[in-house]
């Protein structure tokens, strides 16, 4: 299915050329950015390469998400959280003039991301089975305040999606998805404080690096939830830019182990996201119903970047089809699908 890589190397080698295309279970890859070669003048690419990472937590009483991300001209901070209960989304962000203050460590498999400033205090760590997510932001929702600590669980043999693909004029995307990691520590937002029961709540990674068009577009979908006998299913389907013929980002994850896809549909209608999403793949091992309840728009203006995403949170409905070729059944999974156009 695709490209499987299986072999260690660097990202991009000293010609600036990716040096595999492809997908695989685990990160193989070390990120040499230091390798990019896509301005004539060196010292203007630091302002073109991205990086970020995504974290959301999804628990039976809300959704939880975090981001650190350095994105060359800036830096983008925020939180957001829903409560599935009163429908209740609230979104707070900070923009940082050329992402100062902003570390991200080079690879996924250890470091820490780290922001912290006046207003909030954002950490990510990284270690050998386990990542942890602390959030301390007093300010947030006018006084309201929001602080968190929650632990993953990841250990080796969890398997993620990790995809590399060329982007036009040497520009390219290498992310890593990780679904389904246990979650334990507690969100305190407002009065309410939850507590993460590992049985209950599943976390999820976004870890993405690379160099894009300056005008790009994509679509993205995602869950991580619990079938009704107690195992874990993941979701993580992706189209929109790149080269996908060697590596699509699309799989299955049951209980940690990976279970690839082709190419997968996205159709909805962009004229009211809120109306059914349906998603099949090129093989009939995909057949999903994603029924929206809420919206979340996100957008940024500045004088070079400029974001706009429909995140629509809802619940799959449908039939996948692990490799075994066993057919599992999917009802109200709650998951998000997004459209994202961004200049940067």
């Amino acid at each position: 299915m695709q490209n499987e890589l299986t072999q260690s190397g660097p990202l991009l080698d000293t010609h600036g050329h990716l040096a595999q295309v492809g997908w695989s279970r685990q990160p193989m890859l070390d990120c040499s950015l230091e390798n990019a070669r896509f301005y004539t003048l060196r010292f203007l690419q630091r302002f073109r390469i991205k990086r970020w990472d995504y974290y959301a937590v999804f628990t039976p009483q809300r959704f939880f998400s975090a981001t650190i991300a350095n994105l060359g001209y800036a830096g983008n901070v925020f939180v957001y959280t829903l409560d599935f209960a009163t429908n209740e989304l609230y979104e707070e962000g900070l923009v940082i003039p050329l992402s100062g203050g902003i570390q991200i460590p080079r690879n996924s498999q250890n470091g820490d991301t780290l922001f912290a400033n006046k207003h909030a205090s954002l950490r990510f760590e990284a270690r050998s089975g386990e990542r942890r997510i602390f959030v301390d932001w007093p300010t947030y929702h006018q006084g309201r305040g929001v602080k968190a600590d929650i632990t993953l669980a990841c250990p080796p043999e969890h398997e993620s999606m990790t995809i590399v693909i060329p982007i036009l004029s040497n520009r390219f995307y290498y992310n890593r998805k990780i679904n389904c990691m246990p979650a334990q520590g507690y969100i305190h937002y407002g009065e309410i404080r939850e507590e993460l029961n590992p049985k209950e709540c599943l976390g999820s990674l976004d870890w993405g690096r690379g160099v894009w068009e300056y005008s790009s577009f994509w679509n993205w979908a995602s869950a991580s939830g619990f079938l009704s006998d107690g195992h874990t299913i993941g979701l993580n389907l992706g189209k929109g830019f790149g080269d996908l013929s060697r590596a699509t980002e699309n799989c299955i994850i049951l209980d940690g182990r990976i279970h690839k896809l082709d190419q997968v549909g996205f159709d909805y209608n962009p004229a009211d996201y809120m109306q059914p999403w349906i998603f099949k793949d090129n093989a009939d091992r995909l057949d999903l119903t994603f029924t929206p309840f809420k919206e979340r728009v996100a957008t940024t203006n500045l004088a070079l970047i400029h974001s706009e995403v429909h995140q629509m949170f809802g619940r799959y409905h449908g039939r996948v089809t692990l490799d075994s070729g066993e057919v599992i059944d999917v009802k109200d999974l709650i998951g998000f699908a997004e459209e994202h156009h961004a200049r940067w």
